[in-house]
C-alpha cells in the first residue's frame, strides 16, 4: 500500500507520495512579497510555503551548471520561476544546513537553458559556506566570493536595462556589491528561486523576507 503525506501549504495544498514525485495540487502559486504568479521549472520533492517564506526540497543529484570544459551540463534542478519586469531588484534570504559538497539555494535570472544568471549560497568544494555567483553565456563562468560563517545569509540582484548587478549581506540591511555586468537579452526573462544537491539526497532551502520591486536604481553601489 502506497503511503502519502498531505501538506496543507498557503493557499494551496500539496499531495507526494514518498519515494515517487507526485502532481501538485497546482503549478502556479503566489508567495509573499512577489505582485506576480509564480510556476514551476522542474518540480521540487517537495515544498511548503507561510505567510513570509517559501522552503523547496531539491531532490538528489539537482544542479544547474555548464562546465567550461564540456563535461558536465545539466539544468535539473528545481526552480520557481515568474516572469521580470525589465527593471527590477528583487532580494530574500537564503538558509539550508550545508549537509553535501555544493548543497545550495539561490536567485536565479533565466532567458533559457544556455544564458542565465544564478546567485547561490553554497557549499563549496572545501566545505565552506560560500557566496557563488555564476554567469551562463553558453558556458558557465563559476566565481567564487565570501566565506559566510552561518547558515543563513541575504541576496540581491538588481536589473538596470542589460546591466545586472548583485549584492549580498549578513543582515538584509546592508548590502556589499559583488558582481556587475552586462547581460543581453531580446527575449523575456524570468527570475526566482533554486534549490540545488549535485552530491547530496536532497537540499531543504527556505527563502524569507522576499522583496521585488519593478524599478531601474539608479546607483549600482547602494542598490537603490
Amino acid at each position: 500500500m502506497r503511503k502519502y503525506l498531505i501538506l496543507f501549504a498557503f493557499p494551496q495544498f500539496v499531495l507526494f507520495n514518498y519515494g515517487a514525485v507526485l502532481a501538485q495540487s497546482t503549478d502556479s502559486l503566489k508567495i509573499s512579497g512577489i505582485p506576480k504568479w509564480l510556476k514551476w521549472e522542474n518540480k521540487p520533492v517537495k515544498y511548503y510555503t507561510d505567510k513570509s517564506s517559501i522552503t523547496i526540497f531539491s531532490g538528489e543529484k539537482t544542479d544547474m551548471f555548464r562546465d567550461p570544459n564540456v563535461t558536465y551540463n545539466t539544468d535539473n534542478a528545481p526552480k520557481l520561476m515568474f516572469e521580470a519586469d525589465s527593471n527590477f531588484v528583487i532580494s530574500t534570504s537564503i538558509e539550508h544546513a550545508f549537509i553535501s559538497k555544493w548543497d545550495g539555494g539561490a536567485l536565479v535570472l533565466k532567458q533559457d537553458s544556455l544564458n542565465w544568471v544564478k546567485c547561490c549560497f553554497e557549499k563549496d568544494y572545501t566545505g565552506a559556506r560560500r557566496i557563488v555567483t555564476v554567469v551562463t553565456k553558453g558556458i558557465s563562468d563559476d566565481c567564487n566570493s565570501v566565506k559566510i560563517n552561518s547558515n543563513k545569509v541575504y541576496f540581491k540582484l538588481a536589473k538596470a536595462a542589460n546591466v545586472i548587478t548583485v549584492y549580498y549581506s549578513l543582515t538584509g540591511a546592508n548590502w556589499f556589491l559583488i558582481r556587475h555586468f552586462t547581460f543581453d537579452s531580446n527575449k523575456n526573462l524570468k527570475v526566482g528561486f533554486l534549490a540545488q544537491s549535485p552530491t547530496g539526497n536532497d537540499c531543504k532551502v527556505k527563502f524569507s523576507e522576499i522583496k521585488y520591486t519593478s524599478k531601474k536604481i539608479r546607483d549600482p553601489y547602494l542598490g537603490e
